[in-house]
């Protein structure tokens, strides 16, 4: 009995040594790697762990150390199958030592690891040396030769699995359900300001903030906790590089509160106009919702204006009166539609910017297709009809309030890739702001939008001084169906560009496919139109959804020609400080504003001769696909479409942000500001 448990204490003995590593002592500090796992098992990547003991007083560092020191490292260089390790950072501490400010560990701490095998199932052996640096009144450089073995085979639990675990569980993430969330990152006066929020009331919050941009650091924050104590406000002076700016400054917050702690990319704002009464953003939004109806990209929605004011010439007062009303519901809906999304996407962390759904080829080639059936059907080649009660709720082709209500709804639609001067202020305004401010900008951006047809149904004496249907509305027709379908041309245009491969062809070849199929007035063919319809419209529909998304779209001409630069937000702050002026464009194929501003405004004297000078970098940024930094580029102004332009130099190093529509006045002007000459 007794030679058993001492086989068995050996067994684990062994056991215990086979996955763990001898303690390298110090005075100082004892150290050693430890596995979760008892064997390689069949994973990539096995779960290590650097375990730290310190002497009272002592400490080591965080990623981000503060104001000195620097964090543990391991040379793994010698070790065998093993291709990477991946860190992870528990929840640290902030030291305070004669005014410096360090983050840290004390006492004991495991640093969770992740071991990725060149190998998978095969033995791992860790030969590595450790670069840390362990600190109290004085700090001492601590080198140690570690070593771990892992043999190959199960992989079952060890000793040391609870143990990293429980750090590993202290691993601040990004994920939902701790009831922490950053819901503002703004710069003030040279300092960072945070707003935190809080499912239940805090207790007492912690932040760490870190930037991947060389010498930027933040000061221990003043905590302000709101009275309820479901919201903070958090400030971190900064300290910021010769030539540098917290503007669009891109930077982690690690929110701590007793045990809960959440991890959160973002990217440093201007202070929203909090300060502007919410009265005067909503004046702001119905000015530039009214103006959207004159962008270049809503002009084939006039089309749809003009045809429904020449239909109601010969209606009745009430019935002009109940239709005018019914589309501008369609458009006032959409855009409670667009602030529902918006409010969505926002708590899910996902980016957002007006017009977005345009860098979709599924959604271009849906439009494009509903667009080549108005088309037709506005010449009167192509009838729509829906099938039973759905036909008699929109009464296509009639009068049905359902009908307007869906035209108005389609009008919203091809609306959303222009960015109207006010817009991006109230756009801007709203989606830094909360849910009730976001429903309110955009419901006014709607009435701006649809007041058109406002106007209509308060005045529908105003239809009777439009002349008498005659032939002239043929040709009128005609024209505006022609502008539709120059409309779906260029959606299907912009599709083709974004998917790659033999799916680019078949998104166009279905397309026109249907296109060709409008015009046929045979009676057979007038029977097969409904199902060439669906045909080819699944086809393009799922051209553009199975497509892999294409490779990077070449580079704009100027660009490929060397007298513009592709967008590197990372060279600005150098560039400034070399005393150089730096324009960015950020532009999208589908946004027909930024091509009038080019065509008019920065491919013409005497704005082009000034990028031609040799103190200023013009860059274009691409927004056509989806780009995560060109959205953190304009978040950082306050901003969420385009086209947007801004113009760096030694006497704007921040930026000036130029207005929607450009003019050469207006960027010389900036160029002035931005040289420091006015």
């Amino acid at each position: 009995m007794v030679r058993a448990v001492l086989a068995l204490l050996l067994l684990c003995v062994w056991h215990a040594c086979a996955v763990a590593g001898s303690w390298v002592r110090t005075d100082i500090a004892d150290v050693r790697l430890v596995s979760a796992v008892a064997a390689t098992g069949s994973e990539r990547a096995i779960p290590l762990g650097l375990q730290f003991r310190l002497e009272e007083g002592w400490k080591i560092y965080w990623r981000t150390p503060g104001d000195a020191g620097y964090p543990p490292g391991l040379d793994t260089s010698d070790s065998r199958n093993l291709e990477r390790l991946e860190w992870s950072w528990p929840v640290p501490e902030r030291f305070d030592w004669n005014g410096l400010e360090s983050i840290g560990y004390g006492d004991e701490v495991v640093l969770p690891l992740s071991a990725v095998l060149r190998e998978p199932g095969a033995p791992l052996e860790i030969a590595a040396t450790l670069d840390a640096l362990v600190c109290s009144e004085i700090c001492i450089p601590l080198t140690a030769p570690l070593h771990l073995a892992v043999p190959a085979g199960s992989a079952g639990p060890t000793p040391y699995t609870q143990l990293i675990d429980r750090y590993r569980a202290r691993v601040p993430t990004a994920g939902d359900g701790t009831g922490l969330s950053v819901e503002g990152v703004t710069r003030h006066d040279g300092a960072v300001r945070i707003s935190l929020r809080s499912d239940v009331p805090l207790q007492d919050p912690v932040l760490f903030v870190e930037s991947d941009r060389a010498g930027y650091g933040f000061r221990a924050p003043r905590v302000e906790v709101a009275g309820d104590g479901h919201a903070a406000s958090v400030r971190f002076e900064a300290a910021v590089p010769a030539g540098g700016s917290l503007r669009a400054l891109p930077v982690v917050i690690t929110a701590v509160d007793g045990g809960r702690f959440v991890e959160t990319t973002a990217t440093v704002t201007d202070p929203p106009a909090a300060a502007t009464p919410l009265l005067v953003m909503i004046g702001l939004a119905l000015i530039g919702g009214l103006i959207l109806n004159l962008m270049p990209c809503v002009l084939p929605v006039l089309s749809l204006k003009l045809m429904q004011v020449l239909r109601a010439g010969h209606d009745t007062r009430h019935a002009v009166r109940v239709g005018f009303l019914a589309t501008a519901a369609g458009v006032i809906a959409s855009f409670l539609v667009l602030a529902a999304g918006a409010i969505a996407l926002r708590h899910a962390g996902v980016a957002i910017g007006w017009g977005i759904q345009f860098q979709q080829p599924l959604f271009l080639i849906a439009l494009s297709v509903v667009l080549v059936c108005f088309a037709g059907s506005m010449v009167g080649l192509l009838e729509i009809r829906l099938p039973g009660v759905l036909g008699r709720l929109a009464g296509v082709g009639g009068s049905g309030h359902w009908g307007n209500f869906l035209s108005g709804a389609f009008a919203t639609l091809l609306a959303t890739p222009c960015s109207a001067p006010f817009v991006g202020t109230a756009l801007g305004f709203a989606l830094s702001a909360g849910t009730l401010e976001i429903l309110a900008i955009f419901t006014a951006m709607g009435i701006g939008l649809a007041a058109p047809w406002l106007g209509i149904a308060a005045f529908p004496a105003m239809v009777a001084l439009l002349p008498r249907p005659g032939r002239w509305m043929a040709v009128v027709r005609a024209v505006l169906a022609l502008a539709l379908g120059l409309t779906a041309v260029w959606l299907v245009a912009i599709a083709a560009e974004q998917v790659d491969g033999p799916w680019r062809h078949a998104t166009v070849l279905a397309v026109g496919a249907r296109a060709a199929a409008v015009p046929a007035r045979a009676r057979w063919w007038r029977r097969g139109l409904g199902a060439a319809t669906a045909v080819f419209a699944c086809v393009a529909l799922l051209a553009a959804g199975a497509a892999p998304p294409g490779a990077s779209p070449g580079p704009d001409a100027r660009v490929a020609d060397g007298s513009w630069e592709e967008f590197d937000p990372a060279r600005i702050t150098g560039l400034v400080a070399d005393g150089r002026v730096v324009f960015v464009d950020v532009t999208a194929d589908w946004c027909l504003t930024c091509k009038v501003n080019d065509a008019v405004v920065l491919a013409t004297d005497p704005v082009s001769g000034q990028f031609a000078t040799p103190d200023v970098v013009p860059m274009r940024a691409d927004w056509t696909r989806p780009d995560d930094a060109i959205a953190r580029y304009l978040a950082g102004f306050g901003r969420y479409g385009i086209p947007f332009n801004a113009v760096y130099g030694p006497g704007a190093p921040d930026g000036v942000a130029l207005p929607e529509l450009l003019s050469a006045g207006a960027v010389l002007d900036a160029l002035a500001v931005a040289r420091g000459s006015s």
